[in-house]
């Protein structure tokens, strides 16, 4: 019968010889370069992706990043030469070239991003602080980014990393000079509209004075016309009046005297009191309404 004993020591020593072997193999990635390491000091530098081998339990491996990666700074306050305040947004992208000089000098990717962020941070003051506003927000922008990154890349290189790109992603003035601006741009404009409604409500003042004054004058012409049609209708009534009356005088007097008792006699509430024998009511009794004949005096 077998010894429980050796049985278990045989497989505790095949699985120790299984964890030495795994210990002893490690796997680069498509995206990833490896620093192996002896005792913390460096060995040899695997870039080829794909399985490899170290000493189990001596050797460890550093894996470090072979893209292009990003380091993003907090917005700071940058003085322009012309004494004028922008805050300032920026990054930056690098790529490890130096594996090992970037483990001996900042070991991992978060030291290197804390390192660089602070070296953009001052090349982006000491570069903005030489230019003017306009020069940094319009006219020079690409010239300053280009001098940034130089400065940047002088430091990355003790550090075992190439620039790629160094970007300004915003210029702005502050938040209590935005406001200003803004408050003085809302007072240009508003003085701006003030001065225009002016300018439309003279333009419309002497629109309506001139419309006014046209149709005063129109009425009064108008009103020249009709009194002139007016009185040479009158004169031609009166002609022909005169005519008729030098015609027959007789007829004349008869149809005035009945327009007369068409106009006096309506029903209205007019009172007129007249005597019968009066020369209005001539005609009642006389069709010519010429007067009676006298009646002589009777001989004694």
């Amino acid at each position: 019968m077998r010894n429980p004993f050796v049985t278990l020591f045989g497989l505790v020593s095949i699985l120790a010889v299984v964890l030495l072997v795994a210990s002893g193999l490690f796997t680069v990635g498509q995206t990833q370069q490896a620093l192996v390491l002896r005792f913390g000091e460096p060995q040899r530098l695997v870039k080829e992706p794909g399985l490899n081998v170290k000493m189990p339990l001596i050797d460890n491996v550093v894996f470090l990043d072979n893209r292009i990666l990003d380091v993003e700074t907090a917005k700071q306050e940058v003085l322009a030469s012309d004494n004028n305040r922008l805050e300032v947004d920026s990054f930056l992208r690098y790529k490890i070239v130096d594996a090992l000089l970037f483990y001996q000098t900042v070991r991992t990717p978060q030291g290197a991003d804390s390192q660089l962020g602070n070296v953009l941070n001052s090349a982006v003051r000491r570069v903005l602080g030489e230019a003017t506003q306009p020069q940094i927000v319009r006219d020079q922008r690409a010239q300053l980014m280009v001098r940034i990154k130089e400065q940047v890349e002088i430091e990355a290189k003790k550090i075992g990393v190439t620039i790629q790109d160094v970007r300004i992603r915003r210029a702005d003035l502050p938040r209590q000079i935005s406001e200003q601006v803004f408050k003085r741009m809302q007072t240009e404009r508003a003085r701006e509209a003030a001065e225009f409604r002016a300018q439309g409500n003279e333009q419309a003042q002497r629109v309506t004075s001139k419309a006014d004054r046209d149709v005063v004058v129109l009425r009064a012409q108008a009103q020249q016309q009709a009194d002139k049609v007016r009185g040479e209708g009158d004169a031609e009534r009166n002609r022909i009046f005169a005519e008729a009356y030098g015609k027959d005088p007789d007829f004349f007097a008869f149809y005035r005297s009945m327009q007369a008792y068409e106009a006096g006699l309506k029903s209205s509430d007019t009172r007129m009191v007249l005597s019968p024998n009066s020369d209005f009511f001539r005609f009642f009794g006389r069709p010519s309404g010429l007067p009676a004949p006298a009646v002589p005096a009777a001989s004694k």
